[in-house]
């Protein structure tokens, strides 16, 4: 049931008809703006202590400023209502919510048992195909180490299927010892699928069974006077018990997340620990935003409803703080899993060092965070004093073009805030309808795009735009924001110095009539130079791509009348696509197949481009 407010908002007036059941409150601002979602095993009580007549809070007596609409959903339980809150959350994104900014689904390791030698390897997304998946791992580095220890332990394949299928030679892996090359009959299928057992084993966290089974081999081998397989497996074993003891928490098995959170000059962090079998799966550093005024235990609260929820859940979290909703979300958690899940903040021994470990590497991570933060911020004070700004830029976009002789041109945009890069607004353009290796239409092409979406309200406007060039690039810029009537947006073109040495670039303000050079040890270049070199790397990894997706693609698919059986007797007959290139129509005719006028066509193909 939603119940919603006119547009007209009295708080007195709603408090008074709000029912005491649990459900979701969602504030409304100016425009429809949702400012915050939360939720309530009281909607009455709940949204009334918004109301206090001075909020001790002052985040939320600006938040509260701003209500004009309050909309509610009853629930049936509390449980519902936090799960309804958080996938809210998660959809719209509110202004005054705690935000877990990483969001993507997390990496496992798949093994695909169906094959006849199945392969480990990394995986990301939705788990449709028949086969085993371990983890999640807290990152895509920690699934990397992981694969490289069971390759130089147990020797599995790791390569994709097509090029499995394909192989009549046995490839490097083969010959660096990280495979038993499976594919052409270098093992036996009997042999590969204990190698397999064991790599799962380990997945598991039964490194002491693989050793039991290892010492049995090693001692039968020697036994048989095997002497050179006894000792691989003697290696094998010892290879395996230093990397157990490297990772082995203690000597239980357990699948526990550890969560510590952390505050620091009023940025957080929360870190969590994986540990799966008893053995660690890695960790990794979130610092959630719109934190203004709260504790660690409110953000730990709000970080941990959306980090789980949709998720696959280990026996246990140890969490460093206390919190409000604990038993709920433990109930929550164990209905999701369907397996009990416990929530603790009780900690001794092993545990009370795992927890100490955790919040160090939080601490660790703050204190990098805010070192680079206030580097950049020096770098954007540097940056107006250099350029003798009225204000400090907060928003500087660049923009760069590449190309290969004209093939495949792709335009990038890069943008850089007061934290340093800012990803998720970066935009790649591909440029058509311009006369190859023409920069200059390019670059007005993609500052056309970029600009007319800003214009219709898809973005912010920069408060300084960089493009790689010199004056002819800048003048491009000038007249594209003149014609969208732009305004407020400096201008400046950064010229490569001779010999394209950094520390040589020469500055074109569009509004300055001499270019400007700033000192090599500038601050204010080191920040030009990084977003230059940024919107160049983007530019050239969307060129290559886009490159490589193109010569992927044979021009003879775009001739009527050649069919697949056809182009493959051409490409037979001449030894490959440069080779038909090369041919004559009159050589093109003699292949069987091929008529006179088809010969033509296709020698036209080339010969025209």
């Amino acid at each position: 049931m939603s119940e919603s407010l006119s547009t007209g908002f009295d708080a007195r007036i709603f408090l008074r008809h709000l029912p005491q059941s649990p459900g979701v409150y969602r504030m409304i601002g100016a425009d429809q703006q949702l400012l915050y979602v939360g939720k309530a095993g009281s909607l009455k009580k709940r949204v009334s202590s918004y109301f206090q007549k001075q909020h001790p809070n002052a985040r939320i007596r600006s938040m509260v400023e701003q209500i004009c609409d309050i909309e509610i959903t009853v629930t049936n339980t509390e449980a519902e209502a936090l799960i309804l809150e958080n996938n809210l959350i998660k959809e719209h994104r509110p202004r005054y919510n705690v935000l877990l900014r990483d969001d993507k689904s997390y990496p496992y390791i798949f093994v695909s048992t169906t094959d006849r030698f199945p392969r480990l390897g990394f995986h990301r997304g939705a788990r449709r195909k028949k086969g085993k998946y371990f983890g999640p791992y807290p990152s895509v580095g920690a699934v990397r180490d992981t694969l490289s220890l069971l390759q130089k332990l147990f020797r599995v394949r790791q390569c994709e299927d097509s090029f499995f299928r394909n192989r009549s030679r046995p490839c490097l892996q083969y010959q660096i010892n990280r495979c038993t090359a499976p594919c052409v009959g270098m093992i036996t299928p009997q042999d590969y699928e204990q190698d397999m057992r064991h790599a799962l084993q380990f997945l598991e966290g039964k490194s002491d069974e693989i050793i039991h089974d290892l010492v049995q081999r090693m001692e039968s081998a020697a036994e048989h006077l095997d002497y050179e397989q006894a000792a691989n497996y003697r290696d094998q074993i010892h290879n395996l018990r230093k990397i157990t003891d490297q990772q082995r928490v203690s000597g239980r098995e357990q699948n526990l997340d550890i969560l510590t959170c952390v505050q620091l000059s009023g940025l957080f962090c929360v870190q969590v620990f994986t540990i799966r079998g008893g053995n660690i799966l890695g960790n990794k550093n979130f610092f959630p935003g719109h934190v203004e005024g709260l504790n660690e235990a409110e953000v730990l609260g709000a970080f941990i409803g959306q980090y789980y929820l949709m998720r696959d859940l280990p026996d246990e979290i140890l969490l460093s703080e206390m919190l409000d909703d604990q038993g709920l979300l433990q109930d929550v958690f164990s209905q999701q899993r369907g397996k009990k899940v416990v929530l603790t903040t009780k900690v001794r021994g092993d545990r009370a060092r795992w927890m100490d470990l955790a919040r160090l590497n939080a601490e660790q991570a703050l204190k990098a965070r805010l070192s680079s933060r206030a580097g950049v911020q020096q770098r954007f004070e540097a940056l107006q004093d250099e350029l003798s700004l009225t204000e400090q830029p907060a928003r500087l976009e660049c923009f760069d073009i590449s190309h290969t002789q004209g093939e495949a041109t792709v335009a990038s945009c890069v943008v850089f805030n007061e934290e340093g890069p800012l990803k998720s607004d970066y935009r790649r353009f591909n440029i058509e309808g311009i006369e190859p290796g023409d920069d200059y239409a390019a670059m007005r092409q993609a500052l056309t795009r970029r600009y007319t979406r800003i214009k219709k309200g898809e973005g912010r406007l920069p408060d300084i735009l960089f493009i790689d060039g010199g004056k002819g690039q800048v003048r491009q810029a000038v007249e594209v924001l003149e014609e969208l009537q732009v305004e407020g947006v400096t201008i400046i073109g950064v010229a490569k110095g001779e010999g394209r040495k950094p520390g040589l670039e020469t500055l074109i303000l569009s509004d300055q009539p001499e270019p400007s050079i700033l000192p090599p040890d500038s601050m204010a270049l080191h920040l030009i130079q990084h977003i230059r070199d940024e919107a160049h790397r983007f530019a050239i990894t969307g060129h290559r791509q886009r490159r490589a997706r193109a010569r992927r693609h044979s021009p003879l698919e775009e001739i009527q009348g050649l069919g697949p059986k056809r182009r493959q007797t051409l490409l037979k007959h001449f030894g490959g696509l440069q080779g038909v290139s090369r041919a004559s129509a009159e050589e093109l005719a003699k292949v069987p197949g091929i008529s006179q006028k088809l010969a033509q066509t296709i020698y036209d193909v080339f010969h025209e481009k």
